[in-house]
């Protein structure tokens, strides 16, 4: 009897290990889907503040003041969106992937990180796979985080204001737009 007793209780301990595992694994997969979700509908407005060194553009495409379709969906409700223009800059943009500083989910393929937004970056455009530090704060967890070069583009690069064609507040000097990801308006 006392040993039909043990065996029931080791059975049943072990089935409490087994059923809890399956719960963290499913809060643990929950947890994930939220960070994309966060990643997706986080205020990207900024102060509007530019990086020491960043050079206005001389004859940029689109004019500070001037309006422009944008094309490019890295945001949630950003294409197709008309944008105003704020400031216009010539630099090179990169698009990194990195990992928050406050945790989470790998960022992949973020755009734009500028030249003067990369510690001790210099003048020369950095290769894809070079490891750096990210000093912009255009998303919660970028400044401080360890990034790696994916590509990078010489071209002018726009702060925009845009109201998301998905509605919500307008997102004020969102950082940073390519001139290829936007279009006249019509």
């Amino acid at each position: 009897m006392l040993k039909k007793t043990v065996v029931i209780g080791i059975v049943s301990l072990f089935y409490v290990f087994v059923l809890s595992g399956c719960a963290s694994d499913k809060e643990v997969s929950k947890s994930n889907e939220n960070m994309h979700m966060v990643h997706s509908d986080v205020n990207h407005s900024t102060s509007g503040e530019i990086p020491k060194g960043l050079k206005v553009a001389d004859n940029p495409t689109f004019q500070v003041g001037s309006k422009a379709i944008m094309e490019d969906d890295h945001m949630k409700g950003m294409k197709g969106a008309e944008a105003t223009i704020v400031g216009a800059y010539d630099t090179t943009a990169y698009i990194t992937s990195y990992t928050p500083t406050t945790g989470g989910e790998r960022v992949e393929n973020h755009k734009w990180v500028i030249q003067e937004e990369i510690k001790d970056a210099g003048d020369k455009t950095l290769k894809p796979g070079t490891e750096v530090i990210i000093e912009g704060n255009h998303m919660p967890g970028m400044e401080g985080a360890t990034a790696e070069i994916v590509s990078s583009e010489k071209t002018t690069v726009y702060m925009v204001d845009y109201t998301p064609i998905t509605g919500g507040e307008v997102v004020k000097n969102h950082k940073w737009v390519t001139e290829s990801e936007l279009s006249p308006v019509k």
